[in-house]
């Protein structure tokens, strides 16, 4: 029944790596099954038969379909059913996206869509892997015009060892998580998070990622010159070489002078006079191509850009090809938060505000990956205001999505252990205005924003971004390029990190791939303009977290008790701990393995509550001093409870410093007052003193009247006490 069946077979890190094609969606342009180990990932590319009308860019769409099938789950939905895409599949499809995108033929106007569904997961043969090799696959074999194929890898770095598509474990262990996609000859895309890597540890890995995927690429092509169709023909969207000449010969001049600004606004105002002029001039020349009007007007803007930055060495704005735009750092701008920071670089300006809660209230997944929760969150927010444009807030996109896990992954690195910082942490990113790299002001900010809101993070981390030029064999690179350069240019390339390596790396580009030269002369400039960003612009600011945190933030203390104890603080049916919740203001959060967080406004009910737990957990010791709430009062003393359970007597003798005639001169019931176990009884009774509490807490002296502690005890009938 399949006759067209083909199975390419490879291994890849010592794993199987099978791709089938022929039996599954044999309606689709190009589809197949990628089974590696355990994993495997359907692929499915589709082209729309004419263009879109009135488009001017490449409508292409990847969708990775997270399938929790996959992983033997049920969606926890009240529908229970797959809902939206999870931020991680979001993720995953930008990543594929952005190493295909640049093959196709640029004046397509045909709707291409590539649907990747997982299937089945191997924890240790990564699904997103397998998707891109897939897309890759299909859309090679398919009759969609497309320039590839490519191939991507993940790297991890355990010791000096770069491992290729590390498995679980070895995903645990590693220092740095880097996806690499490559054509034959050049890296086409990279995405990185990093412990703090060196830089030329990273590029070393970077090129052991390119050298492994040559033998997937060439399995790809294999298959292309055995089964892949031939590519289709479509009407191109370039506008008639007579029409750009024209138009470039009437607008060229004013064109230059519109752009030579530093200033955004200035530069769109001056150009709108130049786009209607030339729709004057040319709309009856050339009926029903205002489209490609418009399309001329670009490319003469391109034109004018690229000839300067490469003939001139010369930027929009008149900066140096390494010069940084002028910086500005502020903190603590909102009076009610945890912490803030803003973060201006030119035209761009981006807010980040820090919030702390407690480790409950950390973010968790229903996915197909190992992934359940997340205790340090970053989101960014792209309002349409910041490009001076007027449109409704839909929520965030995929582009939002995606900047807020490279600030998020940027930060990871120096975020301090839930042993050192018991706190969830949220930054939100605002941008305020944007002319490029709000991304990177995302990563200063948020640096600001954690060290003004007390976070103890192990460094700095500034971002920067690397754009590109490219002319045949001639290349040039610029530091912290402006929207402009971004839309004109070839790259950016996004790096953040501390002083001494990388956390994170974003790389988008408009060209096939990069040299390794060239990665590693953006790499080095990167790096010396981060410097300058962390010891000129940011510590002058804030040199190190603020010791003290915000009034307003909930003051968290955490201990660890015996995992048997758990069921004893909590109580029947959570009596106890809710108790101890309800008297001492706090919220107390307990996890499986022994963890205990508690969090309030007020660090005194903290330590409190605290104690209580501690007590609970821990059998009270002999010399051991707590706060405790007297529960009943009689002739010959107090009883007192200082934890849910656990009461001892404190008698009249103990009360005070001085010689106590009655009870009820000192304490009353409800009272909360210090006390120091004095001793334990054969019967696990406590004996319990308020007058050595005060002595050694407070440093009071006893007086010389002062009555004597009875012996006896519990078994004594002094002071018209009975026997229990």
């Amino acid at each position: 029944m399949f006759e067209n069946f083909k199975v390419y077979e490879t291994e890849l890190a010592g794993r199987p790596l099978k791709i089938e094609t022929g039996k599954m969606a044999l309606l689709a342009n190009g589809s197949c099954l990628v089974r590696y180990g355990e994993t495997a990932v359907h692929v499915a590319v589709t082209a729309a038969a004419k263009p879109r009308e009135g488009v001017d860019f490449f409508p292409l769409s990847v969708d990775f379909e997270e399938k929790l099938y996959s992983v033997g789950k049920i969606p926890g939905s009240y529908t229970k059913r797959e809902g939206r895409p999870s931020d991680k599949a979001i993720l995953v499809s930008r990543v594929i996206d952005r190493p295909i995108r640049p093959l196709f033929p640029k004046d397509m106007r045909n709707d291409v869509s590539v649907v990747c569904t997982v299937m089945s997961v191997d924890p240790d043969c990564q699904p997103e892997i397998a998707a891109m090799i897939g897309t890759s696959f299909a859309l090679s074999i398919s009759d969609i015009p497309w320039n590839g194929p490519i191939s991507g890898v993940s790297v991890g770095l355990i010791g000096d060892e770069f491992i290729i598509n590390p498995t679980k474990e070895q995903r645990e262990l590693s220092k740095m998580a880097v996806t690499v996609a490559s054509t034959d000859s050049r890296i086409a895309m990279i995405e990185a998070g990093a412990d703090i890597v060196p830089d030329d540890v990273m590029f070393n890995g970077i090129m052991a990622g390119h050298e492994a995927n040559q033998k997937i690429i060439e399995l790809i092509k294999q298959a292309q010159a055995e089964i892949g169709k031939a590519k289709f023909e479509y009407p191109s969207n370039t506008p008639a070489p007579e029409m750009f000449d024209a138009i470039y010969e009437f607008s060229v001049e004013d064109i230059k002078l519109a752009m030579d600004t530093n200033d955004k606004n200035v530069r769109d105002e001056r150009l709108k006079p130049i786009y209607d002029a030339t729709h004057a001039k040319f709309d009856e020349l050339y009926p029903d191509s205002e489209a490609k009007i418009d399309e001329c007007l670009y490319l003469v803007q391109k034109k004018v850009v690229r000839r300067w930055l490469l003939d001139e060495q010369k930027r929009v704005d008149g900066r140096g090809m390494d010069e940084i735009r002028p910086l500005a750092a502020e903190v603590a701008l909102l009076p009610r938060v945890h912490g803030s920071g803003m973060f201006t670089r030119g035209q761009t300006q981006v807010l980040t505000v820090a919030t702390l809660a407690s480790v409950s209230e950390q973010q968790t997944f229903d996915g197909i990956d190992d992934e359940e929760t997340k205790r340090y969150i970053h989101h960014y927010n792209f309002p349409s205001y910041s490009v001076g444009e007027t449109k409704p807030s839909r929520g965030p996109g995929r582009r939002e999505i995606g900047h807020g896990a490279l600030a998020e992954r940027a930060l990871v690195p120096v975020i301090p252990s839930v042993e050192e910082f018991p706190y969830a942490m949220r930054l939100v990113s605002e941008v305020l205005s944007s002319n490029g790299s709000t991304s990177q002001g995302s990563i200063c900010g948020s640096t600001l924003a954690l060290m003004d809101a007390g976070v103890p993070i192990k460094a700095p981390v500034a971002g920067i971004s690397c754009g590109l030029i490219t002319e045949g064999e001639r290349w040039m690179t610029m530091v912290d390029i402006q929207g402009v350069e971004d839309f004109f240019g070839d790259m950016d390339f996004k790096v953040a990190g501390t002083h001494d390596g990388i956390t994170a790396i974003q790389m988008d580009l408009k060209i096939s791939g990069l040299t390794p030269e060239m990665i590693k002369e953006a790499l080095y400039k990167t790096h010396k303009a981060r410097d300058y960003i962390i010891d000129d612009v940011m510590l002058p600011v804030i040199s190190k977290p603020r010791e003290q945190l915000s009034k307003y933030a909930p003051k968290m203390l955490s201990t660890v008790i015996s995992i048997d104890k758990i069921r004893d603080v909590i109580g029947s049916g959570g009596k106890v701990i809710q108790k101890i919740c309800a008297e001492c203001d706090v919220k107390i959060d307990i996890e499986e393995d022994g963890h205990v967080f508690i969090s309030g406004l007020d660090i005194d009910s903290c330590k409190r509550a605290l104690g209580i737990v501690e007590t609970i957990a821990n059998d009270p010791e002999p010399g051991s001093i707590y706060k405790g709430r007297v529960t009943r009062i009689m002739d010959f003393g107090a009883f007192v409870e200082i934890a849910p359970g656990k009461e001892g007597l404190c008698h009249i003798s103990q009360l005070d410093v001085k010689r106590t005639e009655h009870v009820t001169d000192v304490v009353n019931v409800g009272d909360v007052i210090i006390v120091k176990v004095l001793e334990i009884d054969d019967k696990g009774r406590l004996n319990l003193s308020r007058r050595e509490a005060l002595i050694e807490v407070e440093g009071l002296t006893p007086e010389n009247n002062a009555a004597p502690h009875r012996q006896g005890g519990r078994n004594s009938h002094r002071n018209g006490r009975p026997n229990r």
